[in-house]
């Protein structure tokens, strides 16, 4: 513990050299959205059944960027922008168990064609959340099938997309969905047992390894070598006292488990999860890229007694001196907390792609300040040596925020949700500029 203490005080190291003002010429640039959100008229998920039971507000139309696509993309053609992270939803495509819509399929295939068209590369999610409602049924990601049934449906996403799609992510921000989905009970199936947190986690793993390996030998017969990823929820977690052993305990766990668990497990091919530790997962490394989902600070202090609880507990920020300010999500605005984040991220020696950073906010020049900030730091972690191959903001549209509904506003471009207008604000043509001229 002495030691751990020791390393938890020692002083951050600060990069002092010549820092470049410049990004990478081929570096990615864009906006991200996931097809729950922004699609509209998915009435088949887990999701909408919950909704149905009064439990939130209806996603319903949402955006209608399912029929309006084509507007949406040349806005952020308009906005400069190079990539696009989006994404299938599984309870349009599979709505029936093991009966796939080939008309949806389709309808996803025209849907990149239009990126491609628009020489946006496209970044796709195989699953975003979202179940269908027959998996739901089953136990969704608590069934012992579950990682089979979505190696099933990403080697069908392989087969049918492959030629169209380079950057796959098979899973969005997995340790999200088991903590909120069956620890804290706030969303869908509103469960709170830990035991399931590391049953879930341990499902999407194995689906995850599985789908890496069927899609890479789906995608070998058509000749291509897709970049499979995961994207990772991150935190910049600090100690609530720099002066308490514990504090500094809980929190360098936080940062283990939290940020590092599951990328941990994909390259050593063995899962680090409490309570199975070495046990095998692959025979082989099962990720090409990291994804890192990164928004705000956290302080963690120990809860006592510490051996119940090692993980700490989360404490307020908002009557801290050194504390940034607070969105509209009450989540604290930290910029130095992304390259805290890359620059751990670095031992893995994988390209690492910023897949979410943003802010809900009302006001937008405080998202300009936001993206500037954040970028600095982004920058900072590349001149330090950190392979950042992109950058995608989240969002590219105001959209349906899951539990929040259609309270918060995150999009570059702002959607009146009664009209479908969609108007965009300045921070997407501040954003526009960084883009032309690769500078801050």
């Amino acid at each position: 513990m002495g030691f751990l203490f020791f390393l938890a005080l020692a002083p951050s190291r600060v990069y002092t050299g010549n820092m470049s003002t410049g990004f990478p010429k081929d570096f990615l640039w864009g906006a991200s959205t996931s097809a729950y959100q922004v699609e509209g008229g998915n009435f088949n998920s887990d999701w909408s059944e919950w909704e149905a039971s009064g439990k939130s507000e209806r996603c319903g139309e949402a955006c209608d960027h399912y029929n309006r696509y084509t507007e949406d993309f040349a806005l952020a053609k308009k906005l400069g922008h190079n990539a696009h992270r989006l994404g299938l939803e599984w309870s349009r495509l599979e709505k029936e168990e093991g009966v796939w819509d080939e008309k949806e399929w389709d309808h996803y295939k025209k849907v990149l064609d239009e990126l491609i068209r628009l020489d946006i590369e496209p970044v796709l999610t195989i699953n975003h959340f979202t179940v269908p409602q027959w998996l739901s049924r089953k136990g969704s990601w608590l069934s012992h099938d579950s990682a089979v049934y979505f190696s099933r449906f990403s080697q069908k996403a392989a087969k049918e997309l492959s030629s169209r799609v380079k950057y796959w992510i098979t899973i969005n921000e997995p340790n999200i969905l088991a903590l909120l989905a069956y620890y804290t009970g706030e969303w869908p199936p509103q469960h709170k047992d830990f035991r399931e947190v590391v049953e879930v986690s341990k499902n999407m793993l194995l689906g995850h390894t599985s789908s890496y390996e069927k899609m890479k030998e789906e995608a070998s017969r058509a000749n291509q070598n897709p970049m499979i990823g995961l994207a990772k929820a991150v935190t910049a977690f600090h100690p609530s006292s720099r002066l308490s052993i514990l504090d500094h305990a809980s929190t360098f766990l936080r940062k283990k488990y939290y940020n590092h668990s599951f990328i941990n497990s994909l390259i050593r091919g063995q899962m680090e999860l409490p309570g199975m530790h070495g046990k095998k997962l692959s025979s082989k490394r099962t990720i090409d890229f990291i994804g890192l989902n990164y928004y705000f600070r956290q302080f963690i202090k120990h809860a006592k007694p510490f051996k119940e609880n090692p993980f700490g507990e989360v404490t307020s920020f908002l009557h801290r001196r050194d504390a940034g300010k607070a969105t509209d999500m009450g989540w604290e605005v930290y910029p130095r907390g992304i390259y805290e984040v890359i620059d751990s991220f670095r031992k893995y020696r994988l390209p690492l792609m910023i897949t979410e950073n943003g802010i809900a906010t009302r006001k937008d020049q405080v998202r300009v300040n936001y993206i500037e900030k954040h970028l600095k730091e982004v920058l900072r972690a590349i001149n330090k040596g950190a392979d950042v191959i992109g950058y995608l903001h989240w969002s590219l549209l105001d959209n349906f925020e899951w539990a929040e509904g259609y309270t918060k506003k995150f999009g570059l471009i702002n959607v009146d949700f009664k009209s479908q207008k969609r108007t965009v604000r300045p921070s997407g043509e501040f954003l526009k500029k960084i883009i032309q001229t690769g500078k801050l």
